[in-house]
């Protein structure tokens, strides 16, 4: 009886730390929120929720003074789903061939490259894209994409070197490790019955892959993903160094943009007044804009685990 009463404080202790611990993490966020809110209410009661829509961003004091975020969403999102569209197909590849088809010998190697990337840091990115990757876009890459399809919308005009193009191949580049590594572990969890079952049914490994291995770990291919998103929405520095960093709207890829982490970064030190406020209120929206976004992507998840048949389950 003593023993038991023992084992049962200290199971009572041990789930009163756990959940003191995950309400830290909650406690956090809304001091976040909260933080950043009263930083910013000189704009967000004079512009309200024009300030989301507004597209001016003049912050010389006087009657011309006037902040509007959208560019700066525009620059972040359009930066970061391009970037995603650029890094998944390369790094579920990736996974693939490191998972699926190398040879043993060759897996570590590759893979402890691929997660070196993620060591690097995003000021080298930035120089990296400004020396080496910036003259090549201008000279070979964005010519023959206005050649070849100027007709589009989204590459029209002159290329200017620093654009939302060079900033988002950059930022796949930085994306890419997290996504890679992330899937990798993914698609080693399937089980391999599943292999085995679909090769003995006369599968070929390619027809294995794409037809077994691949619905079967969508969901956890899905959370890679959002994790990659989440990268690219926060960076700041590399953005910062190549995407011009002008507060415009424009489809086209050759044109310069500014996110919100940028603009941040750009005119926070010197900021004051009503500019300070603008500026906080974006890196609230940011941190709103973050959350939804994992919380939609968590949403979609939980919903493809729940598809018939549970084949979204990894």
């Amino acid at each position: 009886m003593p023993g038991w009463r023992i084992g049962n404080l200290g199971d009572r202790l041990f789930r009163g730390i756990a959940a003191t611990f995950a309400t830290i993490i909650v406690v956090v966020l809304l001091v976040i929120a909260v933080a950043l809110t009263q930083a910013s209410r000189e704009t967000l009661s004079a512009y309200g929720f024009g300030f989301v829509v507004g597209q001016d961003w003049n912050p010389v004091e006087g009657a011309n003074e006037v902040y509007g975020a959208l560019p700066f969403v525009w620059g972040t999102l359009v930066t970061s789903f391009l970037a995603l569209a650029l890094a998944v197909p390369i790094s579920v590849g990736i996974a693939v061939f490191i998972a699926e088809l190398a040879p043993e010998w060759i897996r570590t190697p590759t893979g402890f490259v691929v997660e070196l990337l993620a060591a690097v840091p995003s000021v080298i990115y930035g120089l990296w894209g400004f020396f080496v990757l910036r003259p090549v876009l201008i000279e070979h890459v964005d010519p023959a994409l206005s050649r070849w399809l100027g007709f589009l919308p989204f590459f029209r005009g002159a290329p200017l070197g620093n654009d939302v193009l060079l900033a988002s191949v950059v930022l796949a580049i930085m994306i890419l490790p997290t996504i890679s590594s992330v899937s990798r572990e993914i698609l080693r969890a399937v089980p391999n019955t599943l292999r085995e079952a679909a090769l003995a049914l006369g599968a070929t490994k390619w027809e294995m892959i794409r037809s077994v291995v691949l619905p079967y770990a969508k969901s956890g291919l899905t959370g890679a993903v959002i994790l990659g998103l989440g990268r690219a929405l926060g960076e700041t520095m590399a953005v910062t160094m190549l995407v011009g960093n002008k507060p415009s709207m424009s489809l086209s890829v050759f044109e310069p943009a500014a996110t919100m982490a940028s603009i941040i970064a750009n005119q926070y030190p010197e900021a004051q007044g009503r500019q300070h406020s603008a500026l906080t209120e974006i890196g609230l929206l940011l941190f709103a804009l973050t959350l939804v976004l994992n919380i939609l992507a968590r949403l979609l998840v939980w919903r493809v685990g729940r598809l018939p048949g549970d084949a979204g389950r990894a």
